[in-house]
C-alpha cells in the first residue's frame, strides 16, 4: 500500500499540472469507487470547480477545489492516479475514473484490486465523514516532536511496530517505513512501547523522519504498482534496508534478516541489531 513518500510524490507530480486548472467532464466507470456522493451527483458537482490546491494527509490525497469542495482519494493497495496530457486509444485496463480538465489532459484513477477509493463534498463535512479530521500527528511537520512520541509510548501496552502503525498517533506511516525506521534506530519490532528510554526515542524520532525523506527523495518505493502522477516509478526500494529481504544479510552485521508477524503485517528486522 502506499505511504506517506508515495502518496506525497503523487501530490508534487500532479499539483503542477492541476492547479489553477477547471474540471470540464467527470466519468466514472466503476460505481464502487465512489464512496460518496452518490454516483450521479459526484459528476455532476465536479464539472466547472477549479482545483485550488493538491494536499496530503497521512495517505490521503486532498483537492481542495472552488465553491469550498474538496476531493479525497486513498488509493489503496493498488491505486494510481495518472496524468494523460493527449487522451487517445484505448483505456488502460482497470481504469474506473476519469476526470478532464480544461486544457483537453486528465486524470484516470486506475485500479486493479480496487481497494481505492474517492470521496466529494463540501471540505469540513467530508473531511470529517472519512475520518481525516481523526489521524494523528504528521511525522514530517514541526509538530511531531520527540515529545510527542514519547506521549505515545508512556502509557501503552503495545508494541512499538503497531504504535508506529497505528493512523491515529502518526499519520502516513505503513509496514515499510515502520520497518525501516524500527532497523535504523536498533529497535526489535516487539518491543513494548513503555520500555524505550529517552535516548531510543530520540534515536526513533530521527529515524522516522530520515527513512521518510529518504524515501520521498527518492519518489517512492515501487514493489509492482505504485508509480507517480507520470506513470513514473520510484527508486527507493534500492536503498531499503531490511523490508522484503528476508534471508539477506543484514546491512549492518551480515547476520540474515528475519520475519515475524505483528498485528497480522510480516516485518522484516535483524535480531542481532534490533534489541
Amino acid at each position: 500500500m502506499p505511504e506517506l513518500p508515495e502518496v506525497e510524490t503523487v501530490r508534487r507530480t500532479l499539483e503542477p499540472l492541476l492547479k489553477g486548472r477547471a474540471i470540464t467532464e467527470a466519468r466514472v466507470l466503476h460505481p464502487s469507487v465512489v464512496r460518496g456522493p452518490e454516483v450521479h451527483e459526484f459528476s455532476s458537482l465536479l464539472p466547472e470547480k477549479k482545483v485550488i490546491a493538491l494536499e496530503r494527509r497521512g495517505k490521503y490525497l486532498l483537492w481542495s477545489l472552488s465553491e469550498g469542495y474538496t476531493l479525497i482519494w486513498h488509493l489503496g493497495m493498488t491505486g494510481r492516479l495518472l496524468w494523460v496530457e493527449r487522451p487517445e486509444g484505448a483505456l488502460e485496463p482497470h481504469t474506473h475514473v476519469i476526470i478532464t480538465f480544461s486544457n483537453g489532459g486528465q486524470v484516470r484513477f486506475v485500479d486493479v484490486r480496487r481497494f481505492g477509493r474517492c470521496y466529494l463534498g463540501h471540505t469540513e463535512e467530508v473531511l470529517r465523514e472519512v475520518g481525516v479530521k481523526d489521524l494523528g500527528v504528521e511525522p514530517l511537520s514541526p509538530e511531531f516532536t520527540v515529545e510527542r512520541l514519547a506521549q505515545m509510548t508512556r502509557s501503552t501496552k503495545r508494541r512499538i511496530k503497531e504504535v508506529l502503525m497505528d493512523q491515529h498517533c502518526i499519520a502516513g506511516l505503513g509496514n515499510i517505513y515502520s520497518d525501516e525506521a524500527l532497523f535504523q534506530a536498533g529497535l526489535h519490532p516487539l518491543r513494548p512501547a513503555s520500555s524505550l528510554s529517552e535516548e531510543e526515542i530520540e534515536r526513533l524520532h530521527r529515524a522516522i523522519r530520515g527513512v521518510l525523506e529518504a524515501g520521498i527523495s527518492h519518489g517512492g518505493t515501487s514493489f509492482r504498482d505504485y508509480v507517480n502522477g507520470l506513470g513514473q516509478r520510484g527508486n527507493h526500494q534500492d536503498y531499503l534496508a531490511v523490508y522484503g529481504k528476508k534471508g539477506e544479510p543484514c546491512p549492518r552485521c551480515g547476520k540474515a534478516i528475519e520475519t515475524l508477524k505483528v498485528g497480522g503485517r510480516t516485518s522484516y528486522f535483524c535480531s542481532r541489531c534490533q534489541v
